[in-house]
């Protein structure tokens, strides 16, 4: 079986008998409107758009309660579009692994069209244009990774790539923001259209991002004479051009071999692990978890997609920020951090493995509960308390998910101010005393001891990617393995807000920091010590 086997749902007898659900629409004639009319535009081909946003839409499909698919756009890692969606037909299969053990495969056929932002590549870059130039379109949606937003260094300045892009009067831009902002500009002159421009990445107010980026680029070029302020006006103008916020949570680990293989025995040809030259691992499948959440700003000023009738939540802003915080402060994120940094310090492989082990299931559990829940607000859509139970008895036990401490360890730097500083500052604005803090600072402390490259048996390991990971290393420069270091001797990187959200110097947890440090840090099999002392009950 392959997935271009299936030209249409008639095609789908033999994938039935194996246990695999497709379309049951006409693709083909989807594909011809959508191609005519497109209404919705997505950044970002990685696994989570495939496994969440295009499964939404397939179900949408498959109720007629839409007649057009989605036109996917890679603008980082092209390899992506030409090895797991062009050999494809754009068609993937989602295999959904759900905590009770049963299996779930679906071929995904609302992707009727792929494209890349490579400048070289014309036929891609005018389709573009094209689509952003279409009054049908209703929104372009996001899952670029909060990387893909960024367009300054770390001390303000606009990166070099992004000067060249504001200062080329060409509008050839190079960074995905500057070729997202080109697009806007061709809708703005083909008409200024309204569009929603919908940030799904894991990151707080992630539409306040976007904008943030877009304009920054839309001001330069307006102020150099390049493009007119009528189009920095269009942008700003919040009934023509929308950025609403989002909260959106699936877990979508790499390709698993364990699936891989289970495929295979059912005969499915289309299993290869493609490793891009970009370090991007995909392949023709998708392995996730079964739950999934997706809530939404109702801000579309060309009107929405009607996506909450496949389960997605739309609501006000507000309650988009509640939502947000119940989980990435609290009720999830701060959990998978600790579970990536003491599980590569304890040489784990399999997050659920390390919810089989009684310090590290403490740790997340006391942490959630004890000092992340008294400050959460219930967002009223979702209970804090049932998505918290949730996420410690189903979703990070479960055994058939293949996720991995090292890629969740992936940009700790970036997740921290977020995850745990915001639930210090919660403290601070209560006008609680922080010092009665236990499990956040240990995780802290659990990072500081992370960045040595050092295991709890004294082996080195590699850590994950981070975009400040060789600046926090330097940071830690003279402090060994197995030394203690005195008083203030980490203030120089507690002290700083831009990693933590908050001075951890000024709020008064360096030296208990320092000190979580220096018993982690102490010898081999410190780490596991600490962790008993300070989470058992």
């Amino acid at each position: 079986m392959k997935l271009t086997d299936i030209k249409n749902a008639a095609d789908s007898a033999l994938f039935a008998e194996k246990g695999y659900d497709v379309f049951g629409f006409d693709r083909e004639a989807v594909r011809a409107r959508t191609k005519a009319a497109t209404e919705w535009i997505h950044f970002g081909a990685g696994n989570i758009f495939r496994a969440f946003p295009a499964a939404v839409l397939q179900t949408l499909l498959d109720k007629r309660c839409m007649d057009k698919g989605v036109v996917v756009c890679e603008g980082f890692d092209y390899e992506i579009i030409e090895k797991a969606y062009h050999p494809y037909d754009d068609l993937s299969l989602l295999v959904v692994l759900k905590a009770d053990g049963s299996i779930e495969k679906k071929v995904i056929g609302s992707v009727v069209e792929s494209l890349t932002m490579d400048e070289g590549n014309a036929a891609d870059m005018a389709r573009l244009m094209e689509i952003f130039s279409s009054p049908s379109l209703k929104m372009a949606s996001f899952t670029i990774t909060e990387k893909g937003y960024a367009i300054t260094t770390s001390d303000g300045t606009y990166m070099p790539v992004v000067q060249e892009d504001m200062q080329d009067r060409t509008l050839c831009p190079k960074h995905i923001m500057g070729k997202v902002t080109r697009l806007l500009y061709g809708r703005y002159q083909s008409g200024a259209a309204p569009v929603a421009m919908v940030s799904m990445d894991n990151c707080s107010h992630n539409g306040d991002k976007l904008k943030a980026a877009v304009l920054a680029y839309a001001k330069e070029w307006a102020k150099s004479g390049i493009v007119e302020q009528g189009f920095v006006d269009y942008v700003s103008d919040h009934a023509r051009v929308s950025f609403p916020w989002s909260m959106i949570d699936k877990i979508t680990p790499r390709p698993d071999s364990m699936v891989q293989e289970m495929l295979n025995k059912d005969g499915f040809e289309d299993t290869e692990l493609i490793i891009t030259g970009k370090n991007t691992y995909t392949a023709p499948f998708v392995n996730a978890e079964e739950t999934q959440y997706l809530v939404i700003e109702d801000d579309f000023p060309n009107g929405k997609l009607p996506l909450d009738r496949g389960g997605v939540y739309f609501t006000d802003r507000e309650t988009v920020d509640k939502v947000e915080k119940m989980k990435v402060c609290t009720c999830l994120n701060p959990l998978h951090t600790a579970l990536a940094i003491y599980g590569c310090l304890l040489s784990y492989t399999a997050i659920h493995d390390e919810m089989e082990d009684e310090q590290l299931r403490a740790l997340v559990t006391r942490m959630g509960y004890e000092e992340g829940m008294p400050v959460v607000v219930n967002p009223g859509i979702l209970k804090p308390e049932d998505f918290i139970e949730a996420v410690l008895k189903l979703r990070l036990p479960n055994v058939f998910m293949p996720d991995t401490p090292q890629r969740i360890a992936t940009d700790t730097s970036q997740k921290l101010p977020i995850r745990f500083g915001e639930t210090i500052k919660a403290y601070l604005a209560k006008g609680e005393d922080v010092g009665k803090l236990t499990f956040i600072p240990l995780v802290l402390a659990g990072w500081l001891r992370y960045l040595l490259g050092v295991d709890d048996s004294g082996k080195p390991f590699t850590p994950s990617p981070d975009p400040m990971l060789s600046q926090v290393v330097g940071q830690m420069d003279g402090i060994r393995f197995g030394t203690t270091i005195p008083e203030g001797a980490l203030n120089h990187i507690l002290s700083r807000a831009d990693l933590f959200a908050v001075n951890l110097v000024e709020c008064g947890l360096d030296k208990k920091i320092t000190g979580y440090f220096n018993e982690l840090n102490s010898g081999v099999g410190a780490v596991r010590t600490t962790l008993k002392k300070y989470v058992a009950k």
